[in-house]
């Protein structure tokens, strides 16, 4: 007998999404000639894919997969979160030394038909070249 319990279903990213997502970013990368790390995280901050393209900087390995997890972690782009929080000053001093919080840009949430069902961070360049990378590879969600 199945009692009624709350809960609620998600849905994630698929693998397939994952790669193709990664596959966009580094073709962006290769244009700009910047090696970068692509990480993609399911809709619960878990890493379902990473690449790390020849010559990208060892440390962005950690660097992208903490700018998905922050991404998807409170549903907005890691790029807004200076911004958000410049002008708090407990929010200033405090938010930086969360573990896993990424306060510049490079880490996007992954949304399909306006849910949230993962993350994608990208680390190697400067954190602008970074952006550019991750929003191009989220055009091919709307394609």
């Amino acid at each position: 007998m199945t009692k009624n319990v709350p809960t609620y279903q998600k849905n994630s990213i698929t693998l397939e999404l994952a790669n193709k997502l990664i596959a966009a970013s580094e073709k962006k990368a290769h244009e700009i000639g910047v090696p970068m790390v692509t990480a993609i995280v399911d809709e619960s901050g878990n890493l379902k894919a990473l690449s790390r393209m020849d010559g990208a900087p060892l440390l962005a390995n950690k660097i992208a997969q903490d700018k998905a997890y922050t991404a998807v972690g409170f549903g907005m782009p890691t790029e807004e979160w200076y911004p958000f929080i410049k002008d708090d000053p407990p929010l200033m001093v405090g938010a930086p030394h969360i573990d896993r919080i990424v306060v510049f840009g490079g880490g996007i949430p992954v949304q399909v038909n306006e849910e949230i069902v993962g993350g994608i961070g990208v680390s190697g360049g400067h954190y602008s070249q970074d952006i550019e990378c991750a929003k191009e590879a989220l055009k091919i969600i709307d394609a």
